[in-house]
């Protein structure tokens, strides 16, 4: 089966966060499910479930589909649908103006239309190359992608953000036109690859290269939506597309609903953030949307690049360790304790927190829990970057305590690795978070994890004073100071006790197998024959 993504973002071309990491790994893992040797499932298979159980023990469910708590099986009566993905995976993506192609990569125009273009039509550049195991296929035009941001500046959203992703999406489709080749899966990551599903289902109904793949959405964060008023729609669709997908009254389009409505299947990225979002708390406004789906929504734990996160051969190491043989690893604690003028001969412990400086992401909890962790003997480090006024009470303690608190307020891959690796304990207080990847390395690392039991953190670190012989971190109950504070309280009392239960907790952890290839790119392929299904019996319907 043919599968294309359109993204936003994909590592290592375009990322601002996680979703640019998911993309490129999904789509090299998804790509070598159907090669020889690559042990990946056949036609209607469903023992995905099982082979991410052995993987994770102690993970409830790598995946849930809602209605069902399995993967339904798919294919029955259908001997022609397809077995395995087909590589190269297409993956679909602006040229922002920091990306840069290689040498090698081929360009040809594309005639795309554009409801902005006087003659109703627009020149883009297709830019394509194979690259880690999968086909790039950048989509360059300079008035809509050559900015200094991916969504916005200092002002805030682009106000013609619909019109440019709009674009992506045409372009995207125009070039699946011009392969003559069909599409089986088209699949969507969040608000800005929505505008696909809604041309699929208007502009190109009459052409079955397009019209007859399935859609699936992938929801990497609901929090983040694509309104469009309906002026700004006009930028995306012609006035009789705009006819077409909106009610008279309606005054725009929420393109991740539309997305939602019209996609066979829709998935998040881990089993308790699927749960999370179909209650009003955590749904946003488009809980209602998502129940409605029944069986046709759930949640699939992403996974982790075990090669690019590996003590043992990780370049940014002042030395390499393992799981085998953890000495490296003392080693990185004092080399990051003596880079943050840190006493390194001091055996308090040091807690590293990393990540984008927003309000999800629970910096202020940490900020709050600080002086009484600090006057604990606790050392403090938190990189991260974004809005300021976030760690404000962090830099004031940094000031007031540097010997015991740092503050880098940058965007540093390599200082993120060494503190991964240097630090007794990881922290991710976050509000929500649909799955995290942060709390996946750290244990990796053989750090061990303090986080809020919230979905994908909740599904990914076991408490250790909950479930002695399976835990690998410490869980708190609730996004508040005095709850974060109680799980580093344990934290640190557990870590000065030291010895084998240590020893144990970081061994866990690191003997985790998080790859893509382990489960998650084998649960993706069968997710897209289900979509595959489900287009074919939806189109069949008179």
């Amino acid at each position: 089966m043919r599968v294309v993504c359109i993204a936003a973002e994909c590592e290592p071309w375009a990322k601002t966060g996680g979703l640019g990491d998911v993309v490129d790994a999904l789509a090299r893992a998804v790509g070598a499910t159907g090669k020889p040797g690559s042990g990946g499932p056949v036609a209607g298979g469903t023992g995905a479930v099982t082979a991410a159980a052995a993987r994770k023990p102690h993970v409830p469910q790598s995946q849930i589909w809602m209605g069902t708590g399995a993967v339904m099986a798919v294919g029955k009566g259908e001997p022609d649908l397809p077995g395995h993905v087909e590589p190269p995976v297409d993956v679909f993506v602006p040229k922002y103006r920091s990306v840069a192609a290689p040498a090698g990569a081929t360009v040809r125009l594309l005639a795309v239309p554009d409801p902005l273009a006087e003659s109703g039509m627009t020149e883009v550049a297709l830019v394509e190359f194979e690259d880690r195991g999968y086909r790039v296929r950048l989509i360059d035009h300079p008035p809509a992608f050559d900015r200094a941001g991916f969504y916005g500046d200092a002002d805030g959203d682009y106000p013609d953000n619909g019109w440019r992703f709009g674009l992506l999406c045409r372009a995207a489709i125009e070039a699946l036109l011009t392969d003559e080749r069909p599409v089986d899966v088209l699949h969507l990551h969040d608000w800005q690859a929505m505008p696909a599903a809604v041309l699929r289902d208007i502009a190109y109904q009459a052409y079955p290269l397009i019209s007859r793949a399935a859609v699936m959405v992938t929801i990497h964060n609901l929090a983040y939506q694509g309104w469009l008023a309906r002026e700004a729609l006009a930028g995306m669709l012609f006035p009789d597309e705009l006819i077409q997908s909106l009610p008279p009254r309606a005054d725009g389009m929420l393109l991740l609903g539309e997305g939602i409505r019209r996609a066979e299947l829709v998935n998040t990225v881990s089993p308790g953030y699927a749960q999370e979002i179909l209650q009003p708390a955590g749904g946003l406004g488009l809980d209602k949307a998502l129940t409605a789906l029944g069986h046709r929504f759930g949640g699939i734990l992403n996974g982790l690049d075990m090669a690019v996160w590996d003590p043992a051969t990780d370049p940014a190491l002042p030395a390499p360790y393992s799981r085998t043989d953890l000495a490296g690893k003392a080693a990185c604690r004092r080399a990051l304790l003596t880079e943050l003028g840190f006493d390194p001969d001091d055996a308090g412990p040091l807690l590293g927190m990393i990540g984008r400086l927003d309000p999800q992401k629970g910096f202020d909890l940490l900020a709050g829990a600080a002086p009484d962790l600090v006057a604990e003997g606790a050392r403090i480090v938190v990189l991260g970057s974004g809005d300021p006024k976030l760690v404000g009470k962090l830099r004031g303690m940094a000031a007031a305590h540097p010997r015991s608190v740092a503050v880098v307020e940058a965007f540093d891959r390599a200082l993120a690795r060494r503190i991964y690796a240097g630090a007794d304990l990881y922290l991710m207080p976050s509000r929500f978070e649909p799955c995290g990847q942060g709390q996946m390395i750290a244990l990796r690392y053989g750090t061990p994890a303090v986080v809020h039991r919230t979905g994908g953190l909740a599904d990914t670190v076991v408490d250790v004073d909950e479930r002695p012989a399976e835990g690998t971190g410490f869980v708190h109950d609730a996004a508040t100071i005095g709850s974060l504070l109680d799980g580093c309280l344990r934290a640190i009392t557990r870590f000065r006790r030291g010895g084998k239960e240590w020893t144990a907790l970081q061994d866990r952890g690191m003997a985790i197998d998080w790859s893509w290839e382990a489960g998650p790119a084998e649960q993706y392929a069968a997710s897209y024959r289900r979509a595959i299904s489900l287009r074919r019996e939806h189109r069949r319907e008179p």
